[in-house]
Order: structure tokens, then sequence, then C-alpha cells
């Protein structure tokens, strides 16, 4: 059965993607459960240049509540699992920093003085070969980078080796089909955030993203636990045996 390794989920931001709706789905891939879970977005390709895309979502980890969820009802994120995952998180914040990657927004200092906290983090400019794009944070830590074309941004993606989801923000049939199609990965996303599927259909990941046998949940899944039996038959008209000689 699949276990899911190294995610690397992409989201794809095309020109003509709708704002609001693209702007509330990147920000709850990318920070929803802290960025700790396989299904988190962590590599953006804003298509074009992408300034004003990125400075609606630096404004809006500006205003995001980092809290304790259970004692704040205005808190949108937790805090990571424990204190190894925040300490590991911010050292890859420092890690990037000595890279050519743009520190745009630092979370580090978008949090309570007590518990595991690491705020929203956006780097931008990363490109293949920096840490940061070639590996996994697994936390509230989002790449950037902008390609030209969806070309080129289906060509990024598939310089990771990871394979778990990809989404793609747009209004062209074309875009998607075209995504759909090229995009290296098991669960893909059109206009959706977390591309996670229903316990009907199967959790698809590739590359690094798969271990095992089969994939978990659907057909893939009932597979594992069943017997099969093959029967192959051939009777006449009159349900008798016929000897062929």
């Amino acid at each position: 059965m699949q276990s899911a390794g190294g995610a690397k989920n992409v989201l794809v931001v095309m020109p003509d993607a709708e704002p609001d709706s693209t702007l509330k789905a990147v920000m709850g891939a990318a920070f929803g459960c802290a960025g700790q879970r396989c299904m988190a977005g962590s590599l953006l390709l804003s298509v074009g240049e992408g300034t004003q895309f990125r400075d609606q979502l630096v404004e809006a980890m500006d205003h995001l509540v980092v809290d304790d969820t259970n004692k704040n009802e205005h808190a949108a994120m937790g805090p990571l699992i424990d204190g190894h995952a925040q300490e590991r998180v911010r050292g890859w914040i420092d890690r990037t920093k000595h890279e050519s990657a743009e520190l745009a927004h630092d979370g580090r200092g978008q949090t309570p003085d007590k518990g595991f906290f690491v705020g929203p983090t956006l780097f931008d400019g990363v490109t293949p070969g920096m840490a940061i794009f070639d590996e996994e944070v697994f936390g509230p830590v989002l790449a950037m980078n902008r390609p030209k074309s969806l070309d080129e941004a289906i060509a990024l993606a598939h310089k990771s080796g990871y394979g778990n989801g990809a989404s793609i923000f747009t209004s062209s049939g074309a875009s998607a089909r075209q995504f759909v199609r090229e995009i290296p990965c098991g669960m893909v996303g059109v206009n959706v955030g977390v591309p996670a599927p229903m316990a009907l259909f199967s959790f698809s990941g590739w590359g690094n993203s798969f271990f095992g046998d089969l994939h978990v949940q659907g057909m893939e899944g009932v597979l594992f636990y069943t017997r099969q039996k093959m029967v192959l038959s051939r009777w006449d008209a009159r349900g008798e045996r016929k000897l062929g000689w």
C-alpha cells in the first residue's frame, strides 16, 4: 500500500485566474495545518510577471492570525507539531536566506511568545538547485517562481522528484487540459487548492511521493484486500458439453 513521502505539491497560477478565490485557495493549500500535511502546496508558480499576486499574497499573510486555535477563535493557523519541527522549519528559513532567493515574508516574528509556532513564510525567486526547491520543508514555507508561460511552469514541475499533487488556477479550458495531461503527478486540481480525493478514488502519488505496490483508497485499495478468482467457461446453447471431435 502507499505511504506518503515528500510531497512538493505545485500551485500554478495563470494570469487569467479568478483573483479572490485563487488567493484563498493558495493560502489554504500552503498554510492550512501549518503546512504539515502531504498535500500542502509548497511551490507556487505564478505565470507571468506575478508582482500583483505576490503583493496580495504577502498582504494576506500579514493578516493571517497565528495562535492557539483552541483559545483564539480568530486564529487561522496553529503551531507546528513539536519543538523539533519548529527548529527544523526555522533552520530552513535561515538556510534559504543565504541562497539567492528573496525572503518576501518572514513569519518567524508573527507568532505568540509561547508555543511551537512559525508564521507563514514566502521566498520569491526560488529556482531548481536550491534546497527549498529540491526538498520538502513540511511546514508553513512557500517557495515562489515566476515562469513566463505554462510550458515553462510544467517544465519546472518536471524538475521535482516528487509527484503527489498539483493544481492550476485558470479561466482557460485549454490551459487546464494541457496541465492535466502534462503535469507529472498523481492528483491534479483545476481551481482547487488541495486535490485530495474521497475514499472512492485512489490517492495516487507518483515519484518519490509513492512507496509500495498499490495506491491507497479507490479500486487499488479494494484489490489489496481481495482474493481474486478467474473463471474461464464455455457452454453450448443447451448447456451440454461438446467434446469438439
